[in-house]
């Protein structure tokens, strides 16, 4: 299962450097592909709101 965010998003792009795959994109809030996610969680330990939820 992919993750996603939330609209707790504040869209601070912390998340962008730290997807190994380049799944997410910018937007209100941001947006995560699901079929490039790799469940790797690296986007959800730097995100300051808790926003990205797997």
């Amino acid at each position: 299962m992919a993750y996603t965010i939330t609209k707790n998003c504040i869209t601070c792009g912390a998340c962008l450097p730290e997807c190994p795959v380049s799944a997410i994109s910018e937007g209100e809030p941001f947006n995560i592909d699901p079929d490039m996610c790799i469940d790797c969680n690296a986007c959800a330990v730097v995100c300051p709101t808790d926003a990205i939820e797997s």
